[in-house]
């Protein structure tokens, strides 16, 4: 039975509350198993579509490790499906760095504060919200929509997205175009004409791939007090100490050049090749994400070698994630292994594609619509991501993916520091402003 939309709750008036339930359930991804898995997350959101008369999907690819999954028919299911999807993980927070407790979801200087508050439990809560609105009042939208809730990408989405897409990709039957996170967030400029500040909202169209890589040095046991020519510590320092020198050359993609043009022109800044610092300066909270778009990167994360003071290890270990720009895989695996060295052998751990998708076409028409009828006046511009998300698991079935988990930002947040990062925080202002602009691009997709 279809209800007047205005005798039910909107979207904004539950995301909140929805946000905050989700903080409340520690879903800490270790990547090593030993977390506590998704499965609450996955059965409060099993809850909250039950409730509203939908009939959604839970699947496990370990127990734990769960991720659910409902499609809403559309008023012309001949048209290609969207998808919509979020994931339920969040990295570990250590309490004791935080000025709250990371997984009590406290509201305070009008924001939630919590692991997940932006990375993703708020992209998460909007998207609830909008289906079990969608579901109450008996509206569809233009098309059919796929709406997913997955386990583990922070670990590389192998257990959740990549589980899902392997096992069930009749669930994403017909679908083209998929929206995740990290995208339609708002950076404030400098305008040109009046020097008067203006938002614009970047759009990822594009996103990094990744290469998580174990490098193992061999050398010879020995007593450290005995000279040792062939010491895997020392093959494993030399190695470390060439990657982390290499230069990797600038390269700008088709959706960074777009970003940068476009901030030019709204700023009056100008950039060339050799010079984009006038560019990046502007960005303000958003430039860490800009910055590690214009290379390959290589970070050391991880040492593992020896067992005691007096021993010289046979073998020694680094951890190194690489994210590489589309089209690079096979130079910056080859690079790497020729930096590595002889005595130094180079495992992949993960590796996922690199993704690039239309800066242009109807659904990116229909994002920009819906943040511009919320925000006049405001700018849209496309960007790649310097991380991933689950879209590359999707983009094996064919579907091409966006980031666009819309939030208007104070100027001062630093945006990007809250990913991954202590004192977590989404404003409240935002979170609501989000649902309301999903909505709005539900009903125009």
């Amino acid at each position: 039975m279809t209800t007047d939309a205005t005798t039910v709750p909107s979207p904004q008036d539950e995301v909140v509350q929805l946000c905050k339930d989700l903080i409340r359930i520690d879903t800490s991804n270790y990547g090593d198993g030993t977390g506590p898995g998704e499965r609450a997350a996955a059965e409060y959101v099993m809850e909250k579509l039950t409730e509203v008369g939908l009939d959604p999907q839970l699947t496990e690819s370990e127990p734990g490790r769960a991720s659910v999954v409902v499609r809403t028919p559309g008023r012309d299911s001949s048209r290609p499906g969207l998808v919509l999807h979020g994931h339920l993980d969040v990295v570990p927070a250590a309490a004791e760095d935080w000025q709250v407790d990371p997984f009590a979801a406290v509201e305070q200087d009008g924001c939630i504060w919590g692991r997940g508050a932006v990375d993703m439990k708020d992209m998460d809560a909007m998207l609830l919200a909008n289906v079990r609105h969608l579901a109450r009042t008996g509206q569809q939208p233009p098309r059919d929509i796929v709406w997913a809730f997955f386990a583990d990408e922070e670990a590389g989405g192998v257990k959740g997205a990549g589980h899902v897409v392997e096992k069930h990709p009749e669930w994403f039957e017909g679908c083209t175009e998929a929206i995740s996170e990290v995208g339609g967030f708002s950076i404030t400029l400098e305008g040109k004409a009046t020097g008067a500040p203006e938002r614009a909202y970047l759009l990822q169209t594009a996103e990094k791939g990744i290469a998580w890589l174990r490098l193992h040095a061999h050398g010879r046991a020995g007593h450290g007090s005995v000279p040792n020519a062939d010491n895997a510590l020392v093959h494993l320092a030399g190695a470390i100490n060439r990657i982390s020198a290499h230069p990797w050359p600038r390269t700008y993609i088709a959706s960074v050049r777009e970003l940068f043009d476009g901030i030019a022109g709204i700023t009056g800044a100008s950039w060339d090749g050799e010079d984009v610092e006038g560019i990046l300066s502007r960005l303000g909270g958003a430039r860490g994400f800009v910055e590690g778009t214009l290379r390959d990167t290589s970070n050391f994360t991880m040492l593992d070698s020896g067992y005691k003071h007096n021993v010289i290890p046979q073998t020694a270990s680094a951890s190194l994630d690489c994210r590489f720009l589309p089209g690079h895989e096979a130079d910056l695996l080859d690079t790497i292994a020729e930096l590595a060295g002889e005595h130094v052998e180079v495992e992949i751990l993960h590796k996922d594609v690199a993704l690039e998708s239309a800066t242009s076409g109807e659904l990116v028409e229909s994002m920009k619509r819906a943040l511009l009828k919320e925000d006049p006046g405001a700018h849209v511009l496309p960007y790649c991501l310097s991380g991933g998300t689950d879209n590359k698991h999707l983009s094996r079935l064919g579907i091409e993916g966006y980031g666009f988990a819309p939030l208007m930002l104070p100027p001062e947040l630093d945006f990007v520091g809250m990913f991954h990062g202590i004192d977590e925080r989404v404003p409240v202002d935002a979170l609501t402003f989000g649902a309301r602009v999903l909505q709005r691009l539900i009903e125009d997709c």
